[in-house]
């Protein structure tokens, strides 16, 4: 299921590592994997298995982590079909600040064959902040189908909360200031491409955090 035509668009790079510019490492590649694993795992226990389960992923880092969860998945419940549990949800024309940025790249949404009626869904991103990404998620879902609970997973929240909204699974609670940025990095959406994909260095899994101020919005929160 389709929430408009997919616009073709690159995905901006985080700002690499620069120690002499104030930017910290604070999970890296294996933290970040074992996060995963614990979230994983946590979820087949609140839910009691996995097979009423569907992952959707909040583009753009929260897409990978879902079919990440989905591989930890289908390792505890054998059997399971990751292509039936794991989804990609576009939120963009129910964001509340269109108003402010109305030229936006409009995604795709991608449910499982299953749909999400009765299902669980697990909402998946990258770093959870103000929750108005969620809200809109929650718009999105409530035009698509009918789920039985929805949940929230988030690698890494940051807090400053601007609506009732809380995870239910997290890979690290970060307390941070309003003047900080939080970057994730991940292979699949910020390694080399083009020109420079044989003579750059290879990009490895990071959630990084920065006094400095980004021009991308897309990984850092």
């Amino acid at each position: 299921m389709s929430s408009g035509p997919a616009v073709p668009s690159s995905v901006p790079p985080v700002t690499p590592e620069d120690p002499s510019a104030g930017v910290t490492t604070v999970l890296g590649e294996t933290e970040i994997a074992r996060a995963l694993t614990r979230i994983a795992h946590e979820i087949v226990e609140r839910n009691k298995g996995a097979h009423d389960v569907v992952l959707l992923g909040i583009p753009t880092r929260g897409v990978p982590l879902a079919v990440r969860l989905a591989e930890r998945l289908a390792t505890i419940e054998p059997g399971l079909d990751i292509a039936s549990i794991v989804g990609e949800l576009d939120v963009t024309m129910y964001r509340d600040d269109l108003h402010k940025h109305p030229v936006r790249t409009i995604g795709a949404t991608h449910l499982p064959a299953s749909g999400i009626d009765g299902k669980v869904v697990v909402l998946v991103d990258d770093v959870l902040f103000s929750g108005r990404t969620i809200r809109a998620a929650l718009d999105a879902i409530s035009d698509i189908g009918r789920p039985r609970a929805v949940q929230l997973a988030a690698l890494v929240d940051r807090g400053h909360r601007e609506l009732p909204i809380r995870p239910d699974y997290v890979g690290k609670n970060l307390p941070t200031s309003l003047s900080e940025r939080v970057s994730v990095r991940l292979v699949e959406t910020d390694g080399p491409v083009g020109e420079d994909a044989a003579t750059s260095a290879p990009t490895t899994d990071a959630v990084l955090i920065s006094q400095r101020p980004t021009t991308s919005s897309e990984g850092t929160r």
